[in-house]
Formats: C-alpha cells, sequence, structure tokens
C-alpha cells in the first residue's frame, strides 16, 4: 500500500502490526503533515475497539477494506484519524496519535491557534484540526490525494506502552512512539 523505497506498510497485518511499522512514516494532507511519532491499535476483539459490538453506520469504514482513513468526532469536538487495517470485515484500525510537524508549518499554526510546534500535533485532536481533518477524509483511501503516505525508509525502532485516554483494556501496551520524541502527546513510561 504505502511505498517509499523498498519498504511497505501491510494493512492487512494485525493493528498492533500495523501501529508499529507506521512509528517513523511520512503522513501528509494536502501536503501538510510531518513523521508519525506516536499511534494506537485497536482490533475487533479489544473492548476499547469502536468496532467491538460489531458494524454500525459510525464506524463502517473500519470493516472496509484495509488502508483508508476512519475519522470520527471525539468528544463532539476534535477530528480523529484512524488508518483501517486487517482484510475487510474484521474492524481493526490504528489511531493516528501525534506527528513531527515538518511540512505546512504555518498553515498547521493558523489551525490550532498555536506556536510552538510540539503542541501542534501532540494529541489525536490536535493533530486532526492542525491537519483539517474532517468527515469528508471518511473511507478516503491513503495512498491517494489527499493522502499522502510513506512508509520509514529503514526499520524504525520504536518503544510500547498502554493506551491512553480510554478507560476499558488499559493495559493492553499497544499504544507506540518514537524512543525521544518531544512530540508524543504523552511520555511514555522509562523501561
Amino acid at each position: 500500500m504505502s511505498r517509499r523505497g523498498s519498504r511497505e506498510i501491510d494493512f492487512d497485518a494485525p493493528a498492533h502490526v500495523v501501529a508499529r511499522a507506521l512509528i517513523g512514516a511520512t503522513l501528509l494532507v494536502d501536503g501538510v503533515g510531518g513523521v508519525i511519532v506516536e499511534t494506537e491499535a485497536y482490533d475487533q476483539s479489544d473492548p476499547a475497539s469502536h468496532t467491538h459490538r460489531g458494524p454500525t453506520a459510525r464506524n463502517a469504514a473500519m470493516f472496509g477494506p484495509s488502508g483508508h482513513a476512519y475519522v470520527y468526532r471525539s468528544y463532539g469536538i476534535h477530528w480523529c484519524l484512524n488508518f483501517t487495517c486487517r482484510p475487510a470485515g474484521h474492524g481493526a484500525g490504528v489511531l493516528i496519535r501525534a506527528i513531527e510537524p515538518r511540512a505546512g508549518l504555518e498553515q498547521m499554526q493558523r489551525r490550532r491557534g498555536a506556536s510552538d510546534p510540539r503542541l501542534l500535533c501532540s494529541g489525536p485532536g490536535r493533530l486532526g484540526q492542525a491537519l483539517g481533518i474532517t468527515m469528508a477524509h471518511y473511507g478516503l483511501p491513503l495512498d491517494r490525494p489527499p493522502f499522502f503516505l510513506a512508509a520509514p525508509e529503514a526499520a524504525t525502532e520504536s518503544v510500547a506502552g498502554p493506551r491512553i485516554g480510554i478507560s476499558k483494556a488499559v493495559d493492553e501496551p499497544w499504544r507506540f512512539g518514537l524512543p525521544g520524541s518531544r512530540f508524543v502527546s504523552k511520555p511514555f513510561a522509562k523501561a
């Protein structure tokens, strides 16, 4: 699906594998974005997942083909961006929690009303606002505009820990991040 050099992200893999593989990937939406530094995996078997109770109008994209955008509104305020994975019909995805901004900084700063680069995309709500994510992106394929997604050029080291901002399956170590990144939404516990 996503190519850069000889590496590729396999969106038909389990969510936790895709979430780890996305660390270090480049994500742009209409030319605005940067390097993915934090993700979280969700699977249909997971009680914290939007797909745990089966297909609905809201989560239909998660049951569709892999490598597409699943967008939802959190707390009625923030648009959050997820990438679907696993074969169609399964219901799994990866929440993009944070990126290191590298392209379109001025546009991100205007959208967010913030100038500190660390506060532009550190958290799924901030990221959605900075990238201009809306329901218009729901279900769109990640391998064509407005999206640009390129796998890391080389294997990228990552750290793992429990997911945050959820009340079920909180101990599942399916939150992944770029070690030492100052752009993650919350620091990872030291091993």
